[in-house]
């Protein structure tokens, strides 16, 4: 419960007193029992009642003779390869007999202790164990060759000597080896993932144009040939009895206004992949086959060195030695059936030595009130305040004083500290307006500043503590941002005595943009009575905003050397 009252005076919570901040600002967490949960809140003779209903997050069990509701898979329709596993489920009591009938062929399906694994965001309460659940989830698996629609598959339940069957809501087909489609990415960056639905896992982007066959299908999800889903939405599907695949020979690169391009000659645009390290940037090819003899690669101001391999038929991989171990941003797109990479180059001078970061926080920290006047000259940086607009208020306060607010005014002051500096500044807004996620990236991936920084404060966690849960924390998710996200963490947290909520690999859309190192800041939790104070006060105000401005000077001068 968050609010605040005058601090002279008692809050009780069903007649017990509650923690308040000086000012008088609280936020008291009470466990819920399933069903309805009676509040009452009084302070002085004001009262307020509040009735909060827990609902069970678990499918509820059925009871006799019948399977537990939306249980049964495939829940959408489906197709395989032929002889790949096809797997059926159901949730039934637990002394039940269960079977599947797909095309004449009865499946059994057996009880299952599995294990169930908490959301993602767990982690941020540290609360991220697996935990068994009973048998009452009935799994087998079925291969087949025969080709075509097979229909929807018949469940099929015995309790106590009595039967019923139940159709799946999908219908499973298997596709000719001989009469597959073909995929080709209609998007600008086609959302690749591990599986068929927005709860997998992320992969590289895959560029306007790439063409692949396509393997399975899975309600709107369609399984590309080198193992990727992506949504129907992000593609054209075209007859074809070819497979897309292509040979490579010659490579070339060259420099293009303060980044290299390396072309790729293709006969088809094909699915890559991208994995940054230190001092490296490998790039896969998938469908490809090499028939290389000669690369063209002059002395260039960030690759050292380009090796390849043919790691497996049908992929070669590309590996740039950088001579710098701080990455500054990639791009990847099609023209025509060439494969374009281009990487930035630093802004200026060359890489500290790695292993030097550590001793430079130290000193810088020590000189942090050292201001030079065109420290950034050159420099363009974007600030994204987040949320914006009287539907996206984001966190709010003990006050009701929402994130968008304060957000905004910590990312003008910020923008008039780095532009005092020399640098130019990008703001995705400059007032209280809603802006898509998508006009925001598509902003940063148009200024291609030096670094995007996406500002915001944060909301209390599922299961978490509010008075317990304070300090800073720092996401990033491409490998050319983390080295920014963990010293500007360091600098905030050490140089304003701030606590520390930890720094993070997060799957953010504000993290993703690969033209730039970009890191999303959480600067304070809004819900915390305590930090709310220190987050609203002005002169706390000006301090972290030069402690910004002083933290992403010095990340800057070290990382290109200067």
């Amino acid at each position: 419960m968050i609010g605040t009252a005058p601090s002279k005076g008692t809050v009780l919570v069903n007649g017990e007193p509650i923690a308040r901040s000086p000012a008088g600002h609280f936020a008291p967490s009470f466990p819920l029992k399933l069903g309805e949960n009676q509040f009452t809140l009084r302070y002085g003779k004001q009262e307020v009642k509040l009735t909060v209903t827990r609902l069970p997050l678990e499918p509820e069990l059925p009871k006799g003779l019948a399977f537990a509701k939306d249980s049964l898979t495939p829940a959408v329709d489906i197709a395989r390869q032929p002889n790949e596993p096809i797997c059926f489920s159901a949730i039934a009591q637990g002394n039940a007999n269960v079977t599947v009938k797909l095309a004449g062929q009865l499946v059994p399906l057996m009880p299952q202790t599995s294990i169930d694994l908490p959301a993602n965001a767990a982690v941020l309460t540290a609360n991220n164990q697996p935990m068994a659940i009973a048998a009452s989830r009935y799994q087998g698996y079925a291969q087949t060759v025969l080709l075509g629609d097979l229909g929807k598959p018949e469940f099929f339940l015995t309790v106590d000597g009595k039967s019923m069957s139940q159709t799946s809501p999908g219908s499973i087909r298997i596709l000719s080896p001989t009469q597959l489609e073909v995929a080709e990415v209609t998007a600008d960056s086609g959302a690749a993932r591990t599986g068929p639905s927005t709860d997998y896992s992320r992969l590289t982007p895959l560029p306007k144009g790439t063409r692949a066959t396509v393997t399975g299908y899975e309600g709107e999800w369609v399984r590309l040939d080198y193992g990727a889903w992506i949504n129907r939405k992000e593609v054209q599907l075209q007859k074809s009895a070819v497979p897309p695949t292509s040979l490579i020979r010659s490579i070339k690169a060259n420099q293009v206004d303060g980044w290299t391009e390396v072309v790729f000659p293709l006969q088809v645009p094909v699915p890559v992949s991208v994995q940054q390290g230190d001092r490296s940037f490998t790039l896969t090819l998938y469908n490809t086959t090499a028939q290389t003899d000669i690369i063209r690669l002059d002395d260039d101001p960030l690759i050292a060195r380009l090796d390849w391999q043919q790691t497996t038929p049908g992929q070669v991989q590309y590996t740039f030695n950088l001579k710098t171990d701080q990455q500054w941003g990639y791009k990847l797109r099609y023209e025509g059936t060439s494969l374009i990479l281009s990487l930035r180059h630093p802004p200026g001078g060359r890489s500290q030595k790695p292993g030097d970061r550590s001793q430079a926080l130290r000193s810088s920290i020590q000189n942090s009130k050292l201001k030079i006047q065109n420290s950034l000259a050159g420099i363009k940086i974007l600030l994204d305040p987040g949320h914006g607009g009287p539907e996206d208020t984001g966190a709010s306060g003990p006050t009701g004083y929402p994130e968008k607010a304060v957000a905004l005014k910590i990312s003008q002051l910020l923008q008039e500290q780095l532009e005092q500096r020399g640098a130019t500044v990008y703001m995705t807004r400059e007032k209280d307006v809603d802006v898509s996620l998508k006009a925001r990236i598509d902003l940063i991936n148009k200024v291609q500043p030096t670094l995007a920084l996406s500002l915001h404060y944060n909301a209390l966690p599922d299961n978490g503590d509010a008075i317990k849960t304070q300090g800073m924390a720092t996401f990033w998710y491409n490998a050319q941002a983390h080295s920014l996200a963990v010293f500007l963490h360091n600098y905030l947290t050490k140089t304003l005595k701030r606590p520390s909520y930890g720094v993070f690999w997060n799957n953010l859309a504000l993290t993703r943009p690969t033209v730039a190192p970009t890191v999303l800041l959480e600067l304070g939790f809004m819900i915390n009575p305590n930090e709310y104070e220190w987050i609203v006060n002005p002169t706390e105000q000006k301090k972290l905003v030069g402690a910004i401005a002083d933290g992403v000077t010095e990340w800057i001068r070290i990382s290109r050397g200067k």
